[in-house]
């Protein structure tokens, strides 16, 4: 009996597992295309780690984690939208100052709450193995609301993408438009954490998006390519890390990181 009960909750963490990491590798797959269309890899990177300064004020203000982790992306996006006006300083010299810095301010400000016990591991790396049902719902529906909301920014995206002056001639609200891609990457961040942690997010992001790229002929293509291609690494990732006990996180980055390079044996077109 206990055997049975103990097989069948296995069953069901594998279950929650599989589902929540295929929730976030559908949205990351558009996601990540407009990231490598728009080389915006580092300043994914940038929000990924002022996730962790949203979980650190989560648990200092007992607050939910993923609005603080939401709220904090969105802020800090906005603020490097402002940044970026001023001529001072290169983006990736801004961006880079911003990245380490809000990680460094969410380490310390952790270290000096020692009545609350962190799981630093999970949170820079993923701990996918320990989702529950309800964070599998949470999942799908902000995955389910950024799809919805990414599809209907499509065309003003691509416009924007291909030639943001041009888009600003034809009308196009430009900086609306970047503000709310900024907030679905802040979603899918916020979501994406307790699949591959802070460290690896931007990873999960670009690389099925690179793989993608190699293979389509139109932005649509790419698009749902990537989300097959995120898929396929969870699920050859989540198998390793069941069959060889890796770390689940790393090992769904390094299987997609081996069907890229798999995919460089393919010539463009």
């Amino acid at each position: 009996m206990i055997a049975t009960r103990a097989g069948a909750n296995m069953v069901e963490v594998l279950l929650y597992a599989l589902l929540a990491g295929l929730g976030v590798a559908v949205i990351t797959g558009p996601l990540g295309a407009f990231i490598v269309w728009r080389r915006m890899a580092y300043f994914g990177d940038t929000l990924a780690h002022s996730s962790l300064l949203g979980v650190a004020l989560a648990l200092l203000l007992s607050i939910s984690p993923t609005l603080s982790v939401i709220a904090t992306c969105l802020v800090l996006a906005l603020i490097l939208v402002m940044l970026q006006q001023q001529k001072g300083l290169a983006s990736d010299t801004l961006l880079g100052i911003l990245s380490h810095t809000s990680l460094a301010v969410s380490l310390v400000a952790m270290a000096l709450m020692p009545d609350i016990k962190v799981d630093l591991l999970s949170l820079l790396f993923g701990d996918l193995l320990t989702v529950t049902g309800k964070d599998v719902v949470i999942i799908y529906a902000i995955s389910l609301f950024a799809i919805l909301l990414l599809l209907k920014l499509w065309n003003p995206l691509l416009a924007i993408t291909i030639h943001e002056e041009l888009a600003k001639v034809e009308g196009i609200p430009v900086t609306a438009v970047r503000t709310a891609f900024m907030l679905i990457i802040a979603l899918v961040i916020a979501i994406a954490m307790k699949v591959v942690g802070v460290l690896l997010i931007t990873a999960l992001l670009v690389i099925p998006a690179a793989t993608a790229r190699r293979f389509a002929n139109t932005p649509e293509q790419m698009a749902i390519f990537a989300s097959l291609i995120g898929c396929s690494a969870v699920i050859f990732g989540l198998s390793c890390s069941w069959y060889l006990d890796t770390p689940v996180g790393p090992s769904i980055v390094l299987s997609a990181g081996i069907l890229f390079l798999l995919s460089l044996t393919k010539k463009y077109n």
